[in-house]
């Protein structure tokens, strides 16, 4: 049996974060919703990697961006087992999970068509819930209505 390193080895970033533990199918769509997509920062994702954890993983680095309050709330409604790990001068400077928040608020757009949100200019406010399946949903504050994860949109 050979002694061969199976590791894969991705370029360290002096300043930055790293998104570690992204569900594999949801990797693309935290990039969208973070504009990473558009930016000029050095960007490097991998999808599909061995997780001993979780099976399978994605991982999102970004060179000298460190998120606000807003944007890990969109991270952790998109990918609650998300990591994020702060790195200054190439070494680890802050690691935590991200925690889906009890509200959201300015991020995400009510799907009511009616909702007062979407006829005027007014910020959308929502109640983070699960439902008896344990399905996470947001009740809109204004109409009350609720959307599931899978429909919703981030502004």
């Amino acid at each position: 049996m050979s002694d061969k390193r199976k590791e894969l080895i991705v370029s360290a970033i002096s300043n930055g974060t790293v998104i570690d533990h992204i569900p594999t199918e949801t990797v693309f769509q935290v990039i969208k919703i973070l504009g990473l997509n558009k930016t000029k920062n050095q960007v490097y994702f991998g999808i599909n990697l061995e997780s001993k954890k979780y099976g399978s993983k994605g991982i999102i680095k970004i060179s000298d961006k460190y998120f606000e309050t807003e944007e890990i709330n969109k991270i952790a409604l998109v990918a609650p087992s998300a990591t994020l790990i702060e790195i200054h001068d190439y070494e680890v400077f802050k690691k935590s999970s991200v925690r889906i928040p009890q509200n959201v608020n300015k991020i995400v757009k009510c799907f009511n068509p009616n909702c007062i949100t979407n006829k005027e200019d007014v910020d959308t406010k929502f109640e983070v819930f699960y439902d008896e399946s344990g399905s996470l949903k947001l009740s809109c504050h204004y109409c009350e209505k609720n959307t599931s994860k899978e429909n919703i949109v981030f502004i």
